[in-house]
């Protein structure tokens, strides 16, 4: 059977699915195959469970609108492979502001959120992961080119530093205002990834936090750079809701798929394709 992935803000495309019976001389025998193929769509519609996907359009080559109007990027083409390997699953993406994925997670609004989400112990106390990593990255600060007096946190007391709302990179600072006296300024971040560079270029924040890959897919022109040691490591996996057999049932499926696509080298060539390099070998221990 032949999978269908759509979009739930745009309109559906619907694939009929043909049955194949075996030939027969016999005008009884044809009546027979004609009634288990028009079965047989049914009966195979059955067995498949449909999964929400939830994602974001503003992140470029991860999760994003191209110039076709198509939702594409890493995560997105990841998934569709991955949706190739379970034929007892069918995704269907639905798009939202990253800092709404999370919270249509609880709600049961959309069954796993992929949107290269970090692993971490806030999040580990709300929400399951998958175990198989699809990608491994490190978090640094990225602050103007011309800029050589932040080289660490504590460099950034007193200063606003851009992040996305219940991101990983927000973690990070917020738990060091907890012991710090809120002494970042903390500028959450509303509109596309890309206009961190524009923030940061005019001067209206000082710095970021960001994986090591995203400068060169946001700040193709080299505006921006990353200074001071890594912050922090972290696997890229999916999120599940926890405590719920079916979640587990699902990530346990699609760790199968990750492994297969690794073997195979789809994984490394996406994230060679849509990342510019092959984020997908390492792995925090």
């Amino acid at each position: 059977m032949k999978k269908s992935i759509s979009l739930i803000f745009a309109s559906v495309l619907t694939l009929a699915i043909a049955g194949c019976g075996n030939n027969s001389n016999s005008a009884s025998s044809n009546q027979n195959g004609n009634a288990a193929e028009a079965a047989a769509p049914a009966k195979d519609s059955a067995k498949v469970t449909k999964i929400i996907v939830g994602t974001g359009t503003a992140f470029p080559k991860v999760c994003f609108i191209d110039e076709n109007g198509k939702l594409t990027g890493f995560d997105v083409e990841l998934l569709k492979e991955i949706d190739k390997q379970l034929p007892e699953y069918e995704f269907e993406f639905q798009t939202m502001d990253f800092s709404n994925l999370l919270l249509s997670l609880e709600t049961k609004k959309i069954d796993l959120v992929a949107h290269v989400m970090e692993k971490n112990p806030e999040r580990e106390l709300k929400y399951s992961f998958n175990k198989e990593a699809y990608a491994h990255w490190r978090n640094r600060i990225v602050v103007a080119k011309d800029n050589n007096s932040i080289q660490s946190l504590d460099d950034l007391k007193g200063k606003k530093v851009l992040v996305g709302a219940t991101s990983a990179q927000a973690q990070i600072l917020e738990n060091y205002n907890k012991e710090n006296d809120n002494a970042i300024d903390i500028v959450y971040q509303n509109g596309a990834a890309n206009d961190t560079v524009a923030q940061i270029s005019t001067g209206r924040v000082d710095a970021t936090l960001a994986a090591d890959f995203v400068l060169p897919i946001i700040d193709p022109q080299n505006q921006l750079k990353a200074t001071g040691d890594e912050l922090s490591s972290a696997d890229i996996l999916y999120v599940f809701r926890k405590d719920a057999a079916d979640s587990q049932k699902l990530s346990d499926a699609i760790d199968s798929a990750i492994k297969e696509l690794k073997t195979d080298g789809t994984l490394g060539k996406l994230s060679t394709e849509w990342l510019g390099a092959d984020v997908t070998a390492d792995s925090v221990k």
